[in-house]
C-alpha cells in the first residue's frame, strides 16, 4: 500500500450536484468513456479527489481516473491515469459498476474497478486536493452526479427482496423471511396488497414481527405504499408510481429524513421526481419476462441504462432477475437486482 495523505476534515457540504436536464429523445450522441478507482489506503479508507477550477463541476469531489483513450483498455486506460494524476503504480481489480450519465452537452460512462493494490506515495499531481475518507462518510460529500451511485455500489445492498403474499401460516411466512435473511438480504420491502386489503389488523401484525426480525438482521425495512404503517413502526415506505406523483405535485418528502424512503418508477420523469423529493433510492422495470407476465417482453438492459443516465439516485432493476443477473445489472449502472421469487426461499 501506498502511503496516507491527510486524514479525514469534516465534509464540506452534502448537497449532491443537480442531474443535469435534457429530454432524451434529444439527448445528445456523444459518449466520453471515463474510468476511475476505488483505491484504500491500509486503514480501509477511499481515496477522493477535488475538482480543479477550471474544469466542468470544479470544487466536487470525484473517484481518480480520467478519459480513456481510443484502443486502450479500461484496466491501462485507468492505470495510466493513476500514475499521471497521483503518481501511483497500481493493480487494477474487479469491475464495480459503470454509470451511464447524462450532461448537457455529452453523455457520459464511468466505468469504475476496484484498484487491488497500488505503490507510491500519492499526491495531486495536477494541483488537486486529495481526501482519504472513510467508507460509511463517502455520502457526505459533494460530489458529480456519475460518482453517487458509485457510493450507493460501495455502501448499499445488492440486492432487494420483494416479499411476497402471505398464505394461511404466517409463521411460515416469517421462517421464510428471517432464511432470506441469514442468507445476507440486508434490504427487504414488504408488499402484500391483497392481506392488507382483506385483513389490514392481521397484517399489521405480520409487519411487526418482520420489523423486528429485520432490526435482528440488521437489515433496512420499507413497508409498500402504507405510509401510516412505516411511521407507526419506524420503518421506511416504497411508494408507488402514483403515490411518488402525488408526494412530486406537494413537494414535500412524505417521511422524515432518518427513514428511508424508495419509489417505483418507469420513465425518466418519475426518476426525477424521486430525486428531487428526496428518495434515497428506486426500482425501474420489468426488465425481462416474469412468471407472472410472461407474454410481456420487459424493457431490456439497454432503456434501463438510458433511464438511468437522468438520475444519479441508486437504481435497482427488476423483473425476471436474480442473484445471477447482478453483473449486468452492475455493467447498465443498476444498483443490484430487486426480486420476489429469486431471492424468497423456496
Amino acid at each position: 500500500m501506498g502511503d496516507a495523505a491527510d486524514a479525514d476534515p469534516e465534509p464540506p457540504s452534502a448537497v449532491a450536484a443537480p442531474v443535469a436536464e435534457s429530454p432524451i429523445p434529444n439527448r445528445p450522441s456523444r459518449v466520453v468513456e471515463v474510468v476511475a478507482g476505488v483505491i484504500r489506503d491500509a486503514r480501509g479508507r477511499v481515496l477522493l479527489t477535488r475538482r480543479t477550477e477550471g474544469r466542468d463541476l470544479a470544487g466536487l469531489w470525484e473517484f481518480p481516473g480520467g478519459k480513456r483513450e481510443p484502443g486502450e483498455t479500461p484496466e491501462a486506460a485507468l492505470s495510466r491515469e493513476l500514475h499521471e494524476e497521483l503518481g501511483i503504480d497500481s493493480e487494477i481489480g474487479a469491475e464495480l459498476i459503470r454509470v451511464p450519465q447524462r450532461y448537457p452537452d455529452k453523455r457520459l460512462v464511468l466505468d469504475v474497478r476496484e484498484v487491488r493494490a497500488w505503490r507510491g506515495s500519492a499526491r495531486g499531481r495536477e494541483g488537486q486536493a486529495l481526501v482519504w475518507v472513510p467508507p460509511h462518510k463517502l455520502a457526505s460529500y459533494a460530489m458529480p452526479p456519475a460518482d453517487r451511485p458509485v457510493v450507493a455500489a460501495l455502501e448499499q445492498p445488492d440486492r432487494y427482496l420483494v416479499t411476497p403474499e402471505p398464505g394461511a401460516d404466517d409463521e411460515a411466512w416469517l421462517a421464510a423471511l428471517a432464511a432470506a435473511l441469514a442468507a445476507g438480504v440486508k434490504r427487504v420491502q414488504l408488499r402484500a396488497p391483497a392481506l392488507s386489503a382483506a385483513d389490514p389488523a392481521r397484517w399489521r401484525r405480520l409487519a411487526a414481527a418482520a420489523a423486528k426480525r429485520c432490526r435482528t438482521a440488521k437489515a433496512e425495512l420499507l413497508i409498500n405504499a402504507d405510509l401510516a404503517l412505516a411511521r407507526e413502526l419506524g420503518v421506511g415506505a416504497h411508494l408507488r408510481a402514483a403515490q411518488l406523483r402525488d408526494a412530486a405535485a406537494v413537494g414535500e418528502r412524505p417521511l422524515p429524513a432518518e427513514l428511508p424512503l424508495a419509489a417505483s418508477c418507469h420513465d425518466a420523469g418519475e426518476l426525477r421526481a424521486a430525486q428531487a423529493l428526496g428518495c434515497d433510492f428506486a426500482v425501474v422495470g420489468s426488465i425481462k419476462p416474469t412468471p407472472s407476465h410472461p407474454s410481456v417482453l420487459g424493457i431490456g438492459w439497454e432503456a434501463f441504462a438510458a433511464l438511468r443516465e437522468s438520475a444519479s439516485l441508486p437504481i435497482y432493476a427488476i423483473g425476471g432477475l436474480g442473484v445471477e443477473d447482478l453483473a449486468d445489472a452492475r455493467r447498465h449502472g443498476a444498483q443490484g437486482v430487486a426480486a420476489i421469487r429469486s431471492l424468497w426461499p423456496a
